[in-house]
């Protein structure tokens, strides 16, 4: 596993996105909207990592619930791995809980599937790998 991308819920894209590209002195490679989720991203590279902003696009959108409970920041950590399913496999067998053990298509061409913080410490955990 590797540090894939990390998740910042923002309520402001805009505004973020002009906060980071002068932090990280470069413009988002991707804009992307995933309907499903209810959100809008915006990634930008970080290394061999990537940060992903996330704007609420309606108000019952998971984004907008964690906005309206914590406020900004950040919002999941993801890690990249090669093979989903056998992810899901291993790490049920060692007791973590799962939002749902389907995977579903995410951004940034990925399958993901959440962890439920409940068995991570309080920590939103994303798998992703990549669309094939």
């Amino acid at each position: 596993m590797k540090i894939e991308h990390l998740g910042i819920a923002v309520k402001s894209l805009s505004d973020s996105d002009d906060l980071f590209a002068r932090l990280l002195g470069q413009s988002n490679y991707k804009k992307e909207s995933v309907e499903r989720e209810g959100v809008t991203t915006s990634f930008y590279k970080a290394g061999e990592s990537k940060i992903e902003l996330l704007e609420a696009t309606n108000a019952e959108s998971p984004i907008a619930k964690f906005l309206d409970k914590k406020g900004e920041g950040i919002h999941h950590i993801a890690f990249g791995v090669e093979n989903i399913q056998t992810e899901i496999e291993r790490l049920k067998k060692e007791g973590f809980i799962f939002i749902s053990e389907e995977p579903k298509e995410g951004a940034d061409n990925k399958l993901v599937v959440f962890l439920h913080p409940k068995s991570t410490n309080g920590v939103l955990v994303e798998l992703c790998q990549e669309k094939q």
